[in-house]
């Protein structure tokens, strides 16, 4: 626990409070789709874009934001309250990447192994998935569209 401090006050500023604003989201995505469904919690997620300016500045380049907060979420997934399943992960990352105005899209994919359904979701940064290992999501059928503007909202 120490050495996890430690390495936290060894960030820089941007990165601390990436790490802090995703430790306090997960549990409310937790709570929000346990309670709201998907599309609710969606939703929610990008009334809040609108509230909130981005943390870094111009000089930052979108591969920088992306994997700096990439590597924050992920940090904050582990070591947060919660231990968050790849739908709230991607969220929390889509959100995250959003608020900097990164373009990205949240993917949801499905299939069929050993009799059982399952799906998965994961954030996609030109064309590559961001919050998991690289072969883990062609395993998976995407959906066509993407999830980051669901048909109906008003984004």
């Amino acid at each position: 626990m120490w050495k996890a401090i430690q390495r936290f006050r060894g960030l820089g500023a941007e990165a601390q409070k990436v790490f802090g604003r995703a430790v306090v989201l997960f549990p409310w995505v937790l709570f929000s789709l346990r309670t709201r469904g998907f599309n609710k919690t969606k939703l929610a997620l990008q009334a809040r874009l609108a509230q909130s300016a981005p943390l870094f500045g111009k000089s930052n380049s979108d591969g920088e934001k992306v994997q700096l907060i990439s590597r924050m979420v992920k940090a904050a997934g582990r070591y947060g309250l919660t231990h968050p399943n790849c739908l709230e992960e991607s969220l929390v990352l889509w959100h995250c990447l959003q608020r900097e105005q990164v373009s990205v899209a949240l993917r949801i994919g499905v299939r069929k192994f050993a009799g059982q359904f399952e799906a998965h979701a994961w954030v996609e940064y030109q064309g590559v998935a961001l919050n998991q290992a690289e072969w883990a999501h062609p395993h998976y059928a995407a959906f066509e569209s993407e999830f980051s503007n669901l048909p109906g909202e008003n984004a």
